[in-house]
Formats: C-alpha cells, sequence, structure tokens
C-alpha cells in the first residue's frame, strides 16, 4: 500500500477533516492503490502518513467500516473488504459461485410456499391461467457473511416437493431435468430498504444490486423468474466483451 505522503486540508471545503481523510483512502481503494484483501497500515502510521491526528484517522476509519468499503479482524488490523468479482456472462448459481471460491454456502430461508402465479408471473414463465408455482425466498450466506437476498418464482412442476429441497435451487433443478442453460439479467444500482438492511447486516441507505433473471431450459422453456438483492460493496459483475468481426 502506498498512500498519498500527507493530506492536505483545503480551506474552500466545509467537509470535516476526517471525511477528507475517508475521501482519500477511499479513493486509493478504488483507484488500486490499496488493494482488496491488503491490511491497512497502524493508526499510528496512518497519522504520520496523511499528517492527521489520532481521533481524524479513527473516524475516517470507521466511516470506511460503515460503508463496508472497510473491516476490522480483531487482533489483525483492518483490511480492505474483498470485493467479490461475479461473471457476468454466464449462468451459474450463488453456490457454485461460492464454492469455486473455495467459501461454504448456507442459507436462511424466510419462505417456501406453494401457490398460484400472479399474472405477471404466468407472463414471464409462460404457464396457463392458474397454475402452480413455487416461491422461494431467502438469504445466502458465504462463510457465514450474508451477501444476498434471492426470491425465486418457479414452476411446481420442475421442482421436488418444498420439503425435499435442499440449499441449492440449480441443483435441484439439476437432478430432474430442469437446469436452465440460458437467461437474460438485468442489473440496477439501488438503496437497501429497512428490512434488506436488517437482513443483510447493512446500514440503511447503503448501495446495493437489484438483480433480475428469468432463465430457461435447453427447450426454450422458461425455468425461474428470479429478483435478488446484492450487495454493493462485495459484488461487481464482470462481463467479457468482444469487438465487431472485421474482415480485412
Amino acid at each position: 500500500m502506498t498512500p498519498a505522503a500527507k493530506t492536505s486540508s483545503p480551506t474552500h471545503s466545509n467537509s470535516p477533516i476526517y471525511m477528507q481523510l475517508a475521501q482519500t483512502l477511499r479513493q486509493q481503494i478504488t483507484d488500486g492503490k490499496i488493494l482488496s484483501g491488503e491490511a491497512l497500515p497502524s493508526e499510528r502510521d496512518l497519522c504520520a502518513l496523511m499528517g492527521a491526528s489520532r481521533v481524524t484517522v479513527r473516524k475516517a476509519i470507521e466511516l470506511l467500516i460503515e460503508e463496508g468499503m472497510l473491516s476490522r479482524r480483531q487482533g489483525s488490523g483492518t483490511y480492505v473488504t474483498p470485493r467479490i468479482q461475479a461473471p457476468g456472462s454466464y449462468l451459474t448459481s450463488f453456490s457454485e459461485d461460492a464454492e469455486a471460491r473455495g467459501e461454504t454456502t448456507t442459507t436462511l430461508w424466510m419462505e417456501k410456499t406453494l401457490g398460484v402465479a400472479s399474472d405477471e408471473e404466468a407472463r414471464l414463465l409462460e404457464l396457463p391461467e392458474n397454475a402452480n408455482v413455487l416461491r422461494l425466498s431467502r438469504v445466502r450466506m458465504a462463510d457465514g457473511e450474508p451477501l444476498a437476498i434471492e426470491n425465486a418464482v418457479v414452476p411446481a412442476d420442475m421442482l421436488p416437493a418444498v420439503a425435499d429441497l435442499g440449499n441449492s435451487l440449480y441443483k435441484a433443478l439439476s437432478e430432474r431435468g430442469n437446469r436452465p442453460i440460458s437467461g437474460q439479467q438485468k442489473i440496477r444500482a439501488a438503496l437497501a430498504g429497512p428490512a434488506e438492511a436488517k437482513l443483510l447486516g447493512v446500514d440503511e441507505g447503503c448501495e446495493i444490486l437489484r438483480i433480475e433473471r428469468l432463465t430457461r431450459r435447453a427447450d426454450g422453456k422458461p425455468v425461474e423468474l428470479t429478483r435478488s438483492s446484492y450487495r454493493g460493496e462485495r459484488y461487481e459483475f464482470v462481463s467479457e466483451l468482444r469487438g465487431p468481426f472485421v474482415v480485412l
């Protein structure tokens, strides 16, 4: 890590010094000068590097911890919170992504119910009127940390009985020959509401990513309509881009 030698306090700024210092650290994290997962120097070293008092440095760090950009490990120090790079071009489940990172997944179920599809659900899932669907709402955790809230709607005939459904939706679908292989996903930025903040363990108003996904089987039949909320400070979705094919 190579933070700026000292940060000046612009006389034209009305922001408190600790907020200016937090912005300096925030910018260095964003620019990659302080790497994801890297430990910050001690408060004493930051005081010398930034030319600020220990109280000011501490308040700046606490602000970034509240934002989720930094995290404190007992007896170890303060670290830049690692960001999860999720593939935006591959159709994988939360469990598959987490396990590929070597993490253990757990699920907090909030709803597992059988019901009649709403007009919107029937239209998007291409179901007849009054068709049954399973509604599955859960908090997804990796190594005990809540990372996402997922609300899925699946045609009832594609899954086993609700009581037999395990933690992985895609595994259950695969076992019945209904694994989705294609789909469309929409991602937009939003702010966490009170219920979302409580379930994800973040402050109300924190940045989250709202994701809507509609997936299909090999035969084109819709399998899953899922609306999720992911922690914005922990996730970034990465897609591979290719230019147009040019004949010279």
